[in-house]
């Protein structure tokens, strides 16, 4: 997997919205936030169009990233949040073109469709905090450690032990780490642009607000898809808003049930994607080790960018 362009103080880096429009005010919050990181943002006025569900048309979209990726004075782009429609821009995106500029999408939930193209084409992905309710609030809703030490650094990340990190089947295992929002992985199986796990893989899924049956019957096409089989670990979110409805069925319980007879360790909360509090930037692609002991942990041992 080939690494992605390192941020360093001073870098420009464009905000863009390849799925849902989003306030206004998210803008500046998250251009003082990202000044404050060292970074200066840009944007041109295209990311506010709407259309719809969607920011804007398709053409649009697809167009604010390619623009990004061709600009030299760009680094990095990071989207402006999630929803639905970032899947529609992947049959315009141009491969050469992303591999020619190895600039990170820095994005989870919708932005999963892009961070899949980006591993398909051969380049790490950026699972991380987006403008729209994470950066423009600030440290509070984003782990600035983890952001710092995945695009700013170009050793590994290392080790990551997160507060609440749980352990529902023990194990040690390394392999490269793939995944993220798990509706959208999903979504991808059977277009041409398809979540592939390698094999050997450490696999990461998270979601939020989905009932139990349905984080199960997408746990399941996964598993009969043959993905599951090619993990040696999982380690799952914090799936925020999953739990039945009155306390009938707790998605924690439902996730270990569903791996007890999983061959690897599995993990449960990890809090990357969608969190209750603070959402950690992990970079996927690269190689990782997952630790499922008395102090559970996921250690990045592979740089993500040089």
């Amino acid at each position: 997997m080939n690494t992605l362009r390192q941020l360093k103080s001073g870098d420009r880096v464009a905000l863009v919205a390849p799925a849902s429009p989003f306030p206004i005010d998210q803008v500046a919050a998250g251009v003082a936030e990202l000044a404050r990181l060292g970074l200066e943002a840009v944007y041109d006025e295209s990311v506010f169009e709407k259309s719809g569900f969607v920011a804007g048309s398709v053409e649009t979209r697809a167009r604010a990233i390619s623009r990004a990726w061709s600009d030299p004075s760009i680094a990095a782009l990071v989207a402006m949040r999630g929803g639905y429609g970032s899947m529609q821009v992947l049959p315009l995106l141009d491969p050469a073109l992303l591999r020619a500029s190895r600039k990170a999408l820095i994005g989870y939930s919708d932005i999963t469709a892009i961070l899949t193209f980006y591993q398909l084409h051969g380049l790490a992905a950026i699972h991380g905090p987006m403008v729209d309710r994470r950066l423009s609030i600030g440290p509070a809703a984003y782990d600035e450690s983890s952001f710092r030490r995945v695009l700013m650094s170009g050793e590994p990340a290392g080790e990551c032990r997160p507060a609440g990190l749980e352990v529902l089947q023990r194990g040690r295992a390394t392999g490269t780490l793939t995944g993220g929002t798990l509706t959208q992985l999903v979504a991808s199986l059977g277009t041409p642009w398809a979540f592939a796990a390698p094999e050997g893989c450490v696999l990461f899924l998270e979601d939020i607000g989905e009932r139990p049956y349905r984080i199960h019957r997408m746990m399941t096409q996964l598993a009969q898809a043959g993905i599951l089989a090619r993990a040696r670990a999982i380690v799952f979110g914090e799936f925020p808003g999953c739990d039945e409805p009155g306390g009938d069925l707790a998605i924690r319980d439902v996730l270990r049930d569903f791996t007890a007879g999983f061959p690897g360790p599995v993990l449960f909360a990890f809090p990357s994607g969608h969190t209750a509090g603070a959402t950690w930037t992990l970079p996927l692609g690269v190689r990782a080790e997952v630790m499922g002991e008395a102090s559970p942990a996921l250690v990045i041992t592979e740089a993500a960018v040089s």
